[in-house]
This record gives structure tokens, C-alpha cells and sequence, in this order.
């Protein structure tokens, strides 16, 4: 993800703070995210001498979707973080809800990406090379066809696991942000929670596979803050609804016993759309 166009470059220092400076800091837009579906502004937010680079979106600008309550998007992004943070893996970047320039939203820390970094690619033949995981073929045209994989690598089997339990129905490969310093962040995570199964995604290479035992001990953890009256279920209740936590709940509980990544269940697309 890069700076929008025509946004005058603006020197920002590391935040010590992430979450206090983007809930208390001010809020300054400086232009529009144009690739975006809901309204997402470029801003800075700067507070007690710190300043940072950070998108902003409003619930005004989100756009009604037929399976999710309209006006939840940015609180469903929030829970996303909030999940993560209980992982410990720290793969959504620091995100709050805010009052904004255009009323309440998301705020979210940019990222810088290192361009270089390759997670997904198109190669032809019927098998994945080495370091690489199959997701399923696709249409290149001409009518050609190549196998999309993606890298064999933690960070991603990370955040698979982390999309079956909050339900991502949006994993594209524009939302992977590698960075110069070695970390892999997840972002766009308004369309998550939902009851029913949504999982769509492009990190399907281990469906199937067992889970990691680093992964196991996640997963018990977050039931353990997911239990009633447990910690991650305090930071969730303002966000989603209370069926919404119990389908976390019940999604852990089902990875747990079956001791194995999610495979597509059939019922639903599994790989979304446009996948970039």
C-alpha cells in the first residue's frame, strides 16, 4: 500500500504510543484512498510531540452490504485488531474507533510496505515449487490457465489461522503488507465476524494440514479470553454482537478439536473477488 496521489509528502516519527496516538491525537485529512470500496482517507494524526502516518474511515462512508448490519464495518475492523493483539502475533496494525473530521470510524496506523517482498504468484505446471503452497487454478486468458500459489511462510500461516477464527470473508492479496523489517500485517478487516461461515480467502495452502503447536497454544489461549467474562470478551462486547462472539467462540473450539486448518466447505466462494 503507497501514499495516495497528490498527498504532499509529510515527515512522521515511529509513535511510542500506536493506540494512544490514534485515539487522542489530531486528526488531520490530507487525501482519499481512490481504490478503496468504502471511504477510506489518508490522514496524520499527531499528539504530545509524536506524529504518525494513518488511514481513517468513517462509518458515514460505508457502503450497505446485504450480510453484515450497515454501519459495522469499523467497529468489525477494531474487533479484528483486538483478536489479534490476544494472539500475540501482531498482525493487524494498531486500529481504534474515533471521532473523526466525518463523525465516528476507524483509525488504523499506515503501514510502509516493502514492494520487493513476493507472498503470491501464477506459475505453470500442476504442482508448487519448493517454498511455495497451491491455492487453486485461474483463468489468465487466452484460455490459459496457471496455479495462483502462495509462500510457504509463517507469517502467513499465522494470519490463515488467525482469518478462520475472526471469519474473513475479504483475504485478498492487496490486504498482505510485508514491511522492510522483516513483519507481514493484515489489513481490511471490516467484513468479519459474520455468524455464518464467510471464510474466503487466498491462504488456503495449508487446508487441511495440522495446525502448529505455536498455533494450538494461540488458540487455547483465546478460548481461555474468549470464555464468559473473560478479557478479550470485554474488549469484543462494544464491538460485535453477542452471537458474533459466540461464533468466535464456537470457531476456536472447532479448530481446536479438530487440531487442523479450515478447508472450503463448499457453501460459500472460497477464494474472493477480484483476488488482489
Amino acid at each position: 500500500m503507497s501514499a495516495p496521489e497528490r498527498i504532499p509528502p509529510r515527515s512522521v516519527t515511529p509513535p511510542v504510543n500506536a493506540a494512544e496516538l490514534l485515539a487522542r491525537g489530531e486528526l488531520t485529512v490530507r487525501g482519499r484512498i481512490r481504490e478503496a470500496s468504502n471511504a477510506a482517507l489518508y490522514c496524520t494524526v499527531s499528539y504530545d510531540g509524536q506524529d504518525a502516518a494513518c488511514i481513517y474511515k468513517p462509518v458515514a462512508g460505508e457502503r450497505p452490504l446485504w450480510d453484515f448490519p450497515d454501519g459495522t464495518l469499523a467497529q468489525r475492523e477494531v474487533a479484528a485488531y483486538e483478536v489479534s493483539e490476544a494472539t500475540g502475533w501482531d498482525l493487524v496494525p494498531p486500529t481504534v474507533l474515533r471521532e473523526g473530521p466525518y463523525g465516528e470510524g476507524m483509525c488504523q496506523l499506515w503501514v510502509e510496505v516493502t514492494p520487493e517482498a513476493e507472498l503470491l504468484a501464477l506459475v505453470d505446471g500442476e504442482e508448487p515449487g519448493p517454498g511455495w503452497k497451491a491455492v487453486g487454478f485461474a483463468e489468465v486468458g487466452e484460455g490459459r490457465t496457471a496455479l495462483l500459489v502462495h509462500a510457504d511462510d509463517e507469517r502467513l500461516r499465522r494470519l490463515a489461522v488467525l482469518d478462520a477464527v475472526i471469519n474473513n470473508a475479504d483475504r485478498k492479496g492487496g490486504h498482505l503488507l510485508p514491511t522492510g523489517e522483516g513483519r507481514l500485517y493484515g489489513i481490511d478487516h471490516g467484513v468479519t465476524f459474520n455468524a455464518e461461515n464467510k471464510l474466503r480467502t487466498l491462504l488456503w495452502g495449508w487446508a487441511g494440514e495440522p495446525l502448529t503447536q505455536e498455533a494450538a497454544d494461540v488458540l487455547e489461549g483465546l478460548r481461555k479470553g474468549l470464555a464468559e467474562g473473560g478479557p478479550l470478551t470485554a474488549r469484543l462486547e462494544p464491538l460485535i454482537t453477542g452471537a458474533e462472539i459466540d461464533a468466535t467462540r464456537a470457531r476456536v473450539g472447532a479448530l481446536l478439536a479438530s487440531g487442523t486448518h479450515p478447508e472450503p466447505s463448499g457453501e460459500w466462494p472460497a477464494i474472493p473477488w477480484p483476488p488482489v
